[in-house]
């Protein structure tokens, strides 16, 4: 009878001590208990691991995961367009971490097929970080830390969204990149930063989520003010070049902002702070109209 009881009592704390979540591809990801070993393939990601308590069980990421300073001492395992599988394999990570749109669907299935346990990120609403923050909390242990950093994001993107909600709309241009020239669509993440400042994302209807496009598109289209973000926090020269054409709204009113592309760009609790900052960009546009 007390060794029945035994394999009872044992069997119970291993099924309560079993975590799952399901991804943004949809999985229901399992794992026997909390993972202890992770390899995050995108910085947004080991942000999110850092911000509920989990960063110390990274043991590998990939470059430019750089906040906060300690993840720049993790062992890289590659870009996140190009990782290096056996060195993945031989960290022996019971979590992968990856980033559907930056690793790529064939490194995601790759990493499947190796045996990898793999929980894919795709915020594309601002909702899909906190939520997220809050299932890699389940997967690591880590809820209590997860649920308090998620709280303290969906305070402030609501703080946001009351300060802005009635206010004028703003068309914008978000340009990425020069050359070539991208910027994003309307199921981009920033484009939903943008609405929520009140803005309107003048290539929201576009199909592709980061579009190539032309001058002669913006100069048509005539945004009141021009984001850019290239890549670092200095403001790229890139973004002067538009002075050129004196006859656009955006520069006519001085309404060429740059942005720290770590805050925006990085789908991580930290974008809020980026979305403060196009909140104040487009404020300050609607104070150069006459």
């Amino acid at each position: 009878m007390r060794n029945l009881l035994a394999v009872v009592l044992l069997l119970h704390a291993t099924v309560a001590a079993a975590v799952e979540a399901v991804d943004d591809d949809g999985r229901r990801i399992e794992l026997p208990g909390p993972a202890d070993r992770i390899v995050s393939l995108a910085p947004h990601a080991t942000e999110m691991l850092f911000a509920i308590g989990a960063g110390e069980r990274i043991v590998g990421t990939v470059s430019y995961s750089d906040h906060p300073p300690a993840a720049r001492q993790i062992p890289r395992v590659g870009s996140y367009d190009a990782v290096d599988y056996e060195r993945i394999l031989g960290l022996e990570p019971d979590l992968v971490v990856a980033w559907a749109s930056g690793n790529g669907t064939n490194t995601v299935q790759r990493l499947r097929d190796l045996g990898l346990t793999v929980f894919v990120s795709e915020p594309r609403r601002i909702d899909d970080i906190p939520a997220t923050v809050e299932r890699l909390g389940r997967l690591t242990g880590a809820d209590k830390t997860a649920q308090s950093a998620a709280g303290e994001f969906r305070r402030e993107r609501a703080r946001l969204a009351r300060r802005y909600a009635n206010a004028p709309e703003v068309p914008v241009f978000f340009q990425i990149w020069h050359r070539p020239m991208i910027t994003v669509n309307g199921e981009h993440l920033i484009s939903r930063v943008i609405e929520l400042c009140g803005g309107r994302n003048i290539f929201a209807g576009l199909e592709t989520l980061a579009p190539r496009v032309g001058t002669e598109a913006v100069l048509a289209a005539d945004p009141e003010a021009i984001l850019a973000a290239g890549r670092d926090a200095q403001r790229p020269p890139w973004l002067e070049e538009w002075r050129q054409w004196e006859a656009l709204t955006a520069v006519r009113r001085g309404n060429l902002f740059h942005l720290d592309p770590d805050l925006i760009h990085r789908a991580s609790p930290r974008l809020v702070q980026g979305a403060q900052a196009v909140c104040d960009a487009l404020q300050a546009a609607r104070e150069q109209r006459p």
